[in-house]
């Protein structure tokens, strides 16, 4: 789904959406975060505590750790020789056609149950640094041990990593400074659409044979920024846009139990700077920068691209 508007229009709607939220939505979340670390019996299933590598998958991002510096489609270096069901996220262009069915994976998460918007004033307030993660910790009163805290370890090593060549990225703390990182990429006189994927009709399994129902509809564009929300006490998103090519399609989907989602997917079509550890190679059979990977995105990610006139 998209939504077509301008620079200033969504600034306006920012700040009714970021009012409407409590202002003490910080002491909020300190409070949720600190109810969910002391439930150890509830940590496994509690929808704020990711898995981190199924986060990575479904965002298309890798696991980094501390002191490394792969580049940024490398993935976890244990890999399953199996397939796991939830690696079923990719799939290639050529799938695309009306009627085809693709299996795809989409994870349960819940985009209402994310962390609340702060704004930027109160972001700005909070340090967001690797460095400053036990300061980070006692300030939302979490141990160093707990899934929380390796959450927010995931999110700041993700964020300080260096990119892969031909990428720019940037994590935003606030709704306005993802705004103000697609400004620097468009143009700050530039009208923009913003892209979601909207189930439509939900299903339980996570893994089905999903049918395209209608032709997919390419969104042309110059460049793309994809946002993917990051697991931490408050909203950040990962945005990050890529050289190398890439086509945007709005997808029509229907699954084989009455699932129908509005699907919103990209093909990326020079893969040869990618990690070949990649589980999307290993899914599709191919190697770095011999077929394009598609993929679609998850619900709680926005992408955004330039309009066009």
């Amino acid at each position: 789904m998209g939504v077509d508007v301008s620079w200033r229009i969504i600034l306006c709607a920012l700040l009714v959406l970021l009012f409407a939220e409590d202002s003490s939505a910080r002491e909020i979340t300190r409070i949720r975060w600190k109810e969910v670390d002391d439930d150890t019996h509830g940590q496994q299933h509690n929808p704020e505590i990711p898995d981190l590598q199924q986060l990575s998958k479904d965002n298309h991002l890798p696991i980094k750790h501390k002191g490394s510096q792969k580049h940024a489609h490398a993935h976890l270096s244990s890999h399953m020789d199996h397939m796991d069901p939830s690696d079923k996220i990719f799939f290639t262009i050529k799938d695309l056609k009306v009627g085809n069915a693709i299996p795809i994976y989409f994870s349960h998460r819940d985009p209402s149950t994310s962390p609340h918007l702060i704004s930027r004033e109160e972001a700005n307030s909070i340090p967001f640094s690797l460095a400053k993660l036990p300061y980070l910790l006692e300030f939302f009163s979490l141990s160093k041990e707990s899934p929380q805290a390796k959450a927010m370890e995931y999110t700041l090593t993700q964020c300080e990593a260096r990119p892969m060549e031909g990428e720019t990225k940037f994590c935003a703390t606030s709704l306005e400074s993802m705004l103000d990182f697609a400004q620097a990429t468009f143009g700050m006189d530039t009208q923009v659409k913003a892209l979601t994927t909207n189930h439509l009709r939900k299903s339980v399994a996570p893994l089905q044979n999903y049918t395209l129902l209608e032709e997919p509809k390419e969104i042309l564009a110059p460049k793309m920024i994809g946002c993917h929300t990051m697991p931490y006490p408050y909203v950040v998103y990962y945005c990050h846009s890529q050289e190398g090519g890439n086509r945007l399609f709005e997808i029509s989907l229907g699954s084989e139990h009455g699932g129908r989602v509005q699907a919103t997917g990209v093909c990326h079509m020079d893969t040869s700077k990618w990690d070949p550890d990649n589980p999307s190679f290993r899914v599709l059979k191919i190697k770095p920068g011999t077929a394009p990977v598609c993929h679609i995105f998850p619900a709680d990610n926005i992408v955004w691209v330039p309009l066009i006139s």
